[in-house]
Protein backbone atom coordinates (compact mmCIF):
# COMPACT_ATOMS: atom_id res chain seq x y z
CA UNK A 1 0.00 0.00 0.00
CA UNK A 2 2.68 2.20 0.38
CA UNK A 3 3.72 2.54 -3.32
CA UNK A 4 0.56 4.07 -3.65
CA UNK A 5 1.81 7.07 -2.00
CA UNK A 6 4.53 7.55 -4.42
CA UNK A 7 3.10 6.88 -7.62
CA UNK A 8 2.89 10.47 -8.94
CA UNK A 9 6.87 10.41 -8.29
CA UNK A 10 7.22 7.38 -10.58
CA UNK A 11 5.13 8.36 -13.32
CA UNK A 12 7.34 11.27 -13.43
CA UNK A 13 10.38 9.32 -12.99
CA UNK A 14 9.91 7.42 -15.81
CA UNK A 15 8.65 10.32 -18.03
CA UNK A 16 12.18 11.66 -17.21
CA UNK A 17 14.39 8.65 -17.75
CA UNK A 18 12.16 8.18 -21.35
CA UNK A 19 12.67 11.49 -22.53
CA UNK A 20 15.94 12.52 -25.00
CA UNK A 21 18.42 13.70 -22.96
CA UNK A 22 18.87 17.45 -22.54
CA UNK A 23 21.10 20.13 -20.88
CA UNK A 24 19.02 20.52 -18.10
CA UNK A 25 17.01 17.17 -15.97
CA UNK A 26 14.68 17.71 -12.99
CA UNK A 27 14.48 14.76 -10.17
CA UNK A 28 12.03 15.78 -7.74
CA UNK A 29 12.02 13.48 -4.65
CA UNK A 30 9.03 13.61 -1.64
CA UNK A 31 8.90 12.63 1.75
CA UNK A 32 5.82 13.38 3.42
CA UNK A 33 6.27 11.38 6.36
CA UNK A 34 9.12 9.56 8.79
CA UNK A 35 8.24 5.70 7.86
CA UNK A 36 11.75 3.87 7.44
CA UNK A 37 10.03 1.00 7.45
CA UNK A 38 11.22 -0.79 4.54
CA UNK A 39 8.32 -2.31 2.71
CA UNK A 40 8.16 -0.47 -0.55
CA UNK A 41 9.69 -0.54 -3.55
CA UNK A 42 13.32 -1.07 -2.97
CA UNK A 43 14.27 2.43 -4.77
CA UNK A 44 11.95 4.15 -2.73
CA UNK A 45 13.07 2.87 0.72
CA UNK A 46 16.86 2.85 -0.80
CA UNK A 47 16.03 6.88 -1.20
CA UNK A 48 13.80 7.60 1.70
CA UNK A 49 17.00 5.87 3.57
CA UNK A 50 19.74 8.40 2.29
CA UNK A 51 17.75 11.31 2.46
CA UNK A 52 17.00 10.50 6.04
CA UNK A 53 20.90 9.11 6.94
CA UNK A 54 22.16 10.65 10.08
CA UNK A 55 18.83 11.54 11.53
CA UNK A 56 18.57 9.95 14.87
CA UNK A 57 15.74 11.49 16.64
CA UNK A 58 12.38 12.59 15.65
CA UNK A 59 12.68 16.41 15.64
CA UNK A 60 15.88 15.40 13.32
CA UNK A 61 13.75 13.31 11.11
CA UNK A 62 10.85 16.10 11.27
CA UNK A 63 13.18 18.09 10.23
CA UNK A 64 13.93 15.77 6.83
CA UNK A 65 10.24 15.58 5.43
CA UNK A 66 10.06 18.09 2.85
CA UNK A 67 10.56 18.28 -1.15
CA UNK A 68 14.01 17.48 -2.78
CA UNK A 69 15.24 18.68 -6.36
CA UNK A 70 18.43 16.98 -7.70
CA UNK A 71 19.22 18.61 -10.98
CA UNK A 72 21.70 17.23 -13.22
CA UNK A 73 22.77 19.74 -16.25
CA UNK A 74 25.31 19.72 -18.92
CA UNK A 75 26.52 22.26 -21.05
CA UNK A 76 30.02 21.64 -23.36
CA UNK A 77 30.49 25.72 -24.01
CA UNK A 78 32.56 27.82 -23.19
CA UNK A 79 32.20 30.65 -21.16
CA UNK A 80 31.80 32.15 -18.52
CA UNK A 81 30.42 30.69 -14.50
CA UNK A 82 27.66 28.23 -14.44
CA UNK A 83 24.56 29.06 -12.19
CA UNK A 84 21.40 26.93 -11.31
CA UNK A 85 18.72 28.41 -10.24
CA UNK A 86 15.81 27.42 -8.63
CA UNK A 87 12.58 28.96 -8.58
CA UNK A 88 9.47 28.00 -6.57
CA UNK A 89 6.11 28.64 -5.16
CA UNK A 90 4.61 27.08 -1.54
CA UNK A 91 0.82 26.63 -0.64
CA UNK A 92 1.79 28.95 2.40
CA UNK A 93 3.52 31.61 0.76
CA UNK A 94 0.76 32.67 -2.49
CA UNK A 95 2.59 34.31 -5.55
CA UNK A 96 5.25 34.89 -4.06
CA UNK A 97 8.56 33.67 -5.89
CA UNK A 98 11.15 32.12 -3.73
CA UNK A 99 14.59 31.44 -5.14
CA UNK A 100 17.34 28.74 -4.70
CA UNK A 101 20.65 29.73 -6.78
CA UNK A 102 24.11 27.35 -6.50
CA UNK A 103 27.25 28.58 -8.91
CA UNK A 104 30.01 26.76 -10.45
CA UNK A 105 32.88 27.34 -11.82
CA UNK A 106 33.81 28.35 -15.93
CA UNK A 107 35.50 25.35 -16.66
CA UNK A 108 32.68 22.61 -15.46
CA UNK A 109 31.07 21.19 -18.04
CA UNK A 110 28.21 18.79 -16.47
CA UNK A 111 27.78 18.12 -12.58
CA UNK A 112 24.69 18.02 -10.16
CA UNK A 113 22.78 20.99 -8.52
CA UNK A 114 20.98 19.58 -5.08
CA UNK A 115 17.87 21.66 -3.73
CA UNK A 116 16.21 21.07 -0.59
CA UNK A 117 12.71 22.72 0.19
CA UNK A 118 12.93 20.83 3.75
CA UNK A 119 12.37 21.08 8.02
CA UNK A 120 10.81 24.75 8.82
CA UNK A 121 10.55 26.26 5.28
CA UNK A 122 8.25 22.95 4.27
CA UNK A 123 6.37 22.45 7.63
CA UNK A 124 5.24 25.83 7.89
CA UNK A 125 5.70 27.41 3.74
CA UNK A 126 3.64 23.99 2.73
CA UNK A 127 4.10 22.12 -0.33
CA UNK A 128 5.65 23.08 -3.56
CA UNK A 129 3.06 24.16 -6.15
CA UNK A 130 5.06 24.94 -9.00
CA UNK A 131 8.99 25.34 -10.48
CA UNK A 132 11.35 26.90 -12.55
CA UNK A 133 14.75 26.17 -12.62
CA UNK A 134 17.70 28.14 -15.11
CA UNK A 135 20.75 26.95 -16.68
CA UNK A 136 22.91 30.29 -17.23
CA UNK A 137 26.18 30.46 -18.34
CA UNK A 138 28.13 33.84 -17.87
CA UNK A 139 25.04 35.64 -17.45
CA UNK A 140 23.18 33.94 -20.67
CA UNK A 141 20.03 31.45 -19.66
CA UNK A 142 21.41 27.69 -21.74
CA UNK A 143 18.41 25.73 -20.49
CA UNK A 144 15.11 26.19 -18.79
CA UNK A 145 12.53 23.30 -17.05
CA UNK A 146 9.64 24.45 -15.52
CA UNK A 147 6.69 22.41 -13.67
CA UNK A 148 3.41 22.10 -15.28
CA UNK A 149 1.61 24.85 -13.22
CA UNK A 150 4.59 27.49 -13.61
CA UNK A 151 3.81 30.86 -14.61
Amino acid sequence: MRVWKHLPLLGLGLLAACSSPGALDVRPYHIREVSLKGDGEAWIDSEEMRRMYGAVGVREQEQRLGIYYDIYWEDDAVGGPVRVVFEYQQAATASKVLKKVQDFSAETRKGKAEFQIIGDDYLEGGRVLAWKCTLLRGGEAVSSRQSYLWE
